[in-house]
């Protein structure tokens, strides 16, 4: 089968065939779902090069485990738990550096929101990246993802009390960093 027809394919009908053997099939659905799991691995990590590792991690875990994938959830969920933990994992053992934010004139894409062309435009992404790990963490998966605090709280291995007051304390350190 080509890369063209597992492209029309279904999640689920791309990931039947993928338990079967059949890699064009997971090539599909890696191409459906790679640019989510490294934006994710780079919102967690901070770092592009760590992010892209992050990301092959994540597909090569998903293709030794793909027979235990139940199917409860999404793919898409799914992949996402296993680069959480990928990263998390990295993190724990020391593979993770904490990255200075680009200057300026470094940035290929940030995220730029413009209130009127008298005022500085407001860097959503280095305020977002200068937040403390559990409550970026927190705000990435339950404010960008949208997971709900108990999927939250559960990729990240802490109570969902836990992930609530990290949202609340990522917001109020976000809107602190947004209005100075």
């Amino acid at each position: 089968m080509t890369a063209e027809a597992a492209a029309t394919d279904s999640d689920e009908q791309q990931v039947e065939r993928a338990r079967l053997g059949d890699r064009t099939a997971f090539e599909g659905l890696y191409r459906a779902h790679c640019g989510r799991v490294y934006g994710l691995c780079l919102r967690l990590t901070r770092d592009a090069a760590v992010a892209e590792d992050c990301t092959q991690e994540t597909f090569i875990s998903a293709w030794r485990n793909l027979a235990r994938f139940e199917g409860r959830s999404a793919i898409g969920t799914w992949l996402h738990r296993i680069a959480v933990n990928v990263a998390l994992g990295r993190a724990r053992r020391g593979g993770l550096e904490v990255v200075p934010a680009p200057e300026e004139d470094d940035r290929e894409e940030t995220t730029r929101a413009v209130i009127d062309d008298d005022t500085p435009p407001i860097d959503v992404e280095n305020a977002i990246a200068s937040l403390p790990e559990g409550a970026r963490h927190v705000l990435v998966l339950y404010g960008i993802y949208g997971y709900t605090h108990e999927q939250a709280a559960d990729m990240l291995g802490i109570a969902v009390g836990t992930c609530k007051a990290q949202l609340h304390r990522a917001r109020r350190l976000l809107r602190e960093r947004l209005n100075a």
